[in-house]
């Protein structure tokens, strides 16, 4: 593949960590808007050559990294505001989107130590979130709301409210509009911890670990609908307006699409356990109705699950069983791995989905990297890089190497092979100079038609380190 080299244009710095970055017109604009949402809560939009703020929900948000939130002081947190998306008629109707974490809602954790399956001992293969009403970290809520004719954004109705078992794996970039059904997609990470101790992303009435449709066109109104955790819990009228895409996620950094010729190519990052970060690829697709879900379990039938996308976790890691990783005692420098599920990694074998590419947290080879977490997939069909049309452009968190100081982030880019198989990626040189701080990779978004990429920095792993966040556009090397 090509070597691309690219220029890293700032549009706004000092703002807080950006997890979304996408664009839309506003209503009675006639300009294509980049939207900024933050981690804490703020939705930035940028205007004529300054950024406004469009909506301030940071009283919303639950209190991030903080001991008290049990994070253990170190203000590392994945949750918080993690999705924006606008309805397609957006500059008709108004209608926008938000996927945050709530206020109030801190719970002490589905289990009381680390988790680490132990394949000698098979209790920590089988273990059940057990007392979820009060064993929890937080609740998700997905709301909708409407930007009024005076400006102001207003809450209309909740859509769902989650309880999640862990403070991670919430997903990031986790609301967005296909293009193919008009529907809302919500992608929801396995729930955190590691491993998937509760194997929460297979199971088929968990709503944790899996990619969601939501036809926002049926108003159920039901304003304050009820904490779940599980499909079966959800009102009868909330049921109907959900079909489930695919299962075995583990944490996603939301889901994009790719009009070639009459049919869409989606694409799914699934970020790693210890070994490796995966993309993912799929054209046809068979969603099934969450009502039928239900009548299944109920009735203790297998769906029928063919089209429907499972991507293997927590068997698999990418395209490898998943591992435990030891040092090996008689040799420091090497590495054990160890299969940790077994007898999943077997059943879920033939059913699951090859990644599109997969690149590695250790990599030997000169031109690679070592990566820590994937957090943006995007298609780009701009021609203003010419090399990168019709490619698809990811980025990692941090290129993992014990060597490099200050921490700098990746962007690669790969393309769809014909055949299907995996395919290679690229690294693409930048030329920007984040000085002596640190530069994580923590977004990455794109315009309307996907002719322009953006790409989110912070130079912090905290969220408590405030304004250090940098966006940027993705442009041709001049």
């Amino acid at each position: 593949m090509k070597k691309v080299k690219v220029r890293l244009q700032p549009i706004v710095s000092k703002i807080n960590l950006p997890t979304v970055l996408k664009t839309t017109i506003p209503p009675g604009d006639s300009i294509e808007r980049l939207f900024i949402a933050t981690q804490v809560g703020e939705i930035f939009y940028i205007g004529s050559g300054d950024i406004r703020t469009f909506l301030d929900i940071r009283s919303r948000i639950i209190k991030l990294g903080t001991s008290e939130e049990g994070v253990s002081g170190r203000g590392y947190d994945e949750r918080g505001l993690v999705g924006l998306a606008f309805h397609p008629q957006f500059y008709y109707n108004g209608l926008f989107y938000l996927h945050y974490s709530v206020a109030g809602t801190k719970g002490p954790g589905a289990l009381s130590e680390h988790f680490k399956p132990n394949p000698c001992d098979p209790q920590t293969l089988n273990l059940k979130w057990v007392n979820r009403e009060t064993q929890y970290d937080h609740i998700d809520t997905v709301e909708e709301w409407i930007l009024q004719p005076n400006g102001h954004p207003q809450k209309r109705r909740t859509l769902l409210n989650l309880r999640r078992p862990f403070f991670n794996h919430n997903g990031v970039n986790s609301l967005n509009f296909s293009p193919e059904t008009g529907r809302l997609v919500l992608t929801t990470g396995d729930g955190g911890a590691g491993y998937d101790p509760f194997n929460l992303s297979q199971d088929d009435m968990e709503i944790a670990g899996k990619i969601i449709e939501m036809d926002v066109s049926k108003n159920t109104f039901i304003y304050n609908p009820p904490v779940v955790t599980r499909f079966n819990e959800l009102p009868v009228p909330i049921q109907e307006t959900l079909t489930v895409i695919a299962k075995g996620v583990r944490n996603i950094p939301g889901i994009s699409f790719q009009r070639v010729n009459n049919q869409y190519i989606k694409y799914v990052g699934n970020v790693g356990q210890d070994m490796v970060e995966s993309i993912f690829s799929f054209v046809y697709y068979q969603p099934i109705p969450v009502t039928q879900l239900i009548q299944s379990s109920l009735l203790k039938s297998e769906p029928d699950q063919e089209g429907f996308i499972n991507f293997g976790w927590r068997g698999w890691e990418g395209a490898l069983p998943t591992s435990i990783i030891r040092g090996c005692s008689s040799n420091p420098a090497l590495d054990e791995h160890t299969m940790a599920y077994y007898n999943e990694t077997i059943n879920t074998s033939v059913k699951r989905l090859q990644p599109l590419t997969s690149y590695y947290h250790k990599d030997p080879r000169s031109d690679k990297f070592g990566g820590t977490a994937l957090t943006g997939v995007q298609a780009y069909m701009g021609n203003g890089i010419p090399d990168l049309t019709g490619s698809i452009v990811f980025t990692d968190l941090a290129r993992h190497e014990e060597s490099q100081s200050p921490v700098r982030g990746v962007l690669a880019y790969t393309r769809v092979r014909t055949d299907g198989k995996l395919n290679d990626f690229s690294v693409m040189k930048t030329d920007y100079h984040f000085g002596s701080g640190s530069a994580y990779y923590v977004s990455l978004g794109t315009n309307l038609d996907q002719t322009r990429l953006f790409l989110g920095v912070y130079g912090s792993m905290k969220v408590t380190d405030f304004n250090q966040g940098t966006v940027f556009e993705i442009v041709p090397d001049s």
